[in-house]
């Protein structure tokens, strides 16, 4: 661990695994959802609208090699010798026939200067197959699979229209895991009704599972979703930046001292926030956060 990081930093971690700088390059390879598609349900999460945190390069009209190219040659400008992980990251991406997975998959290890994948995917569509032929990927590549855990309430869980339920959840980080590969999952932090306790029980929680790598970000209302309508309709609490680096530094102490802490916050385009606004980067976040834990002498797990 850095000195200057008070928890496992997710860059710092990678640069152990693999020997060198890595950046993720996102990828829209065309999926759909279940709870989109009407095999569950209909219109999708209620806070979801995935333009809200896919970059200008990641689009589906283009071939993944193309979209990791791209991706590339936009942060080669700064960094000259990154290397990268291909993103599968809009919707969920191992809802296809394993058949199609291998193809999306293999595309994007093939290109150059790429030296793993990260799989974004839900919990309930991970079938034995696809779980399978993942085992097998992942003794040629770098791989981590990341699930949309959300909230590990199921009442939060259905109100979000999620479609799955935690125990779901725990079953595919078990499965997962059986198969040697890395396991990632992420929560929302201020969904509707949810307090400091509610937070803390949700880590706790989580650090009875076996997962590697916790993303956390904040609740944001974005533009033309069904949680906009009802946050316009009648406005609920969302977290001002400092409740929030207090709140994310009170679990930072209740986290498993040996988990891996991706993210914090995410930032939508200004253009489609409706709340909150705070109008700060992700790496400024970082920096308050990290001068908040030193002078609280705040560590993980404590």
């Amino acid at each position: 661990m850095e000195e200057t990081k008070h928890y496992n930093d997710f860059s710092t971690w990678l640069i152990r695994q693999l020997g060198c700088k890595v950046q993720k390059i996102s990828i829209d390879a065309g999926f759909s959802c279940p709870n989109r598609d009407g095999t569950l349900a209909t219109g999708g999460c209620v806070f979801c609208d995935n333009k809200a945190f896919s970059p200008a390069y990641c689009r589906g009209n283009k071939s993944v090699k193309r979209q990791v190219e791209d991706g590339i040659s936009f942060f080669k400008r700064k960094y000259k010798d990154m290397k990268y992980l291909a993103y599968f990251q809009a919707f969920t991406n191992t809802y296809a026939p394993v058949e199609h997975l291998k193809g999306l998959y293999e595309e994007a290890l093939s290109v150059e200067d790429v030296v793993g994948i990260v799989i974004g995917t839900r919990p309930d569509c991970v079938s034995d197959d696809i779980l399978n032929y993942l085992e097998q990927l992942n003794r040629q590549a770098f791989m981590i699979v990341e699930y949309g855990i959300e909230s590990t309430d199921n009442e939060m869980l259905k109100r979000i229209n999620r479609g799955h339920t935690y125990e779901c959840s725990v079953r595919a980080i078990e499965r997962t895991k059986e198969r040697d590969i890395l396991v990632g999952g992420h929560v929302i932090l201020g969904l509707p009704g949810m307090t400091e306790e509610d937070c803390i029980r949700e880590v706790e929680r989580l650090n009875n599972t076996q997962l590697d790598i916790l993303k956390l970000h904040q609740l944001q209302v974005v533009k033309d979703t069904r949680l906009a309508k009802e946050y316009l309709g009648k406005p609920f609490k969302v977290f001002n930046i400092d409740e929030y680096i207090r709140l994310v530094a009170t679990l930072i102490q209740h986290i498993r001292p040996d988990m891996i802490l991706d993210r914090f916050i995410s930032q939508s385009p200004a253009e489609m926030l409706i709340a909150p606004k705070w109008g700060i980067k992700n790496y400024e976040f970082a920096n308050a956060l990290d001068n908040y834990l030193a002078k609280n002498n705040i560590y993980q797990g404590a």
